[in-house]
């Protein structure tokens, strides 16, 4: 058991790096898009793209840990795996993975100046995150089915 603990501790740690990444970076983009200063610009695609970096590192490194941890409470009890509450939370991961995706395509339009969203579209993006992250934890204390 202390080793699940370890595990779950480190998947929190880094769930927490990774949505720091997820939320911010959209932010970014809306200050990017707003800007009118040509070094603003230069300056923003710099800061993007180190944000990135890290989130890709604590994206990485939760979803690794997280189906550590998955594989761990599985060893003990193997009908951990047909609870649908865990399912729903896979599902839910999936979409911040494909959201995390997007984030990079952004950066990259971003850097070459190719960025054609606004930022009303921008700060409306941005929430999305903050949506799953309440479904993903209510799902995990709750447990409902």
């Amino acid at each position: 058991m202390p080793v699940m603990l370890w595990l779950k501790a480190f998947h929190i740690i880094f769930v927490v790096t990774w949505f720091a990444g997820l939320f911010y970076l959209p932010r970014l983009f809306v200050y990017h898009a707003e800007a009118r200063e040509p070094a603003l610009h230069e300056r923003f695609k710099i800061m993007e793209r180190r944000l990135l970096g890290i989130t890709h590192i604590g994206g990485v490194l939760a979803v690794g840990l997280g189906l550590a941890t998955m594989a761990a409470f599985a060893w003990h009890n193997l009908a951990y795996l047909r609870q649908g509450w865990l399912h729903a939370k896979i599902a839910l991961v999936l979409l911040l993975i494909g959201y995390h995706l997007m984030l990079a395509r952004m950066v990259g339009q971003f850097a070459r100046d190719a960025n054609t969203r606004s930022s009303r579209w921008l700060r409306v993006f941005n929430e999305i995150p903050a949506l799953l992250l309440i479904a993903i934890v209510l799902l995990v204390v709750l447990k409902p089915w």
